[in-house]
């Protein structure tokens, strides 16, 4: 449950953007955190060295 916290912030916030009428950054907010969330999967893992 705890991996849920950002997705539940981002969505409170792109939600209360959308109702104050400020849908284009709104948008912004979802397209960033959608960026976000692909770079980290994509995204090569560090090397480690395994001494």
């Amino acid at each position: 449950m705890r991996g849920f916290g950002p997705w539940l912030a981002v969505l409170a916030v792109v939600l209360l953007l959308s109702a104050l009428r400020l849908r284009a950054l709104a948008a912004v907010v979802s397209l960033a955190w959608l960026a976000w969330c692909v770079w980290t999967w994509i995204r090569p893992n560090p090397r480690r060295d395994h001494r």
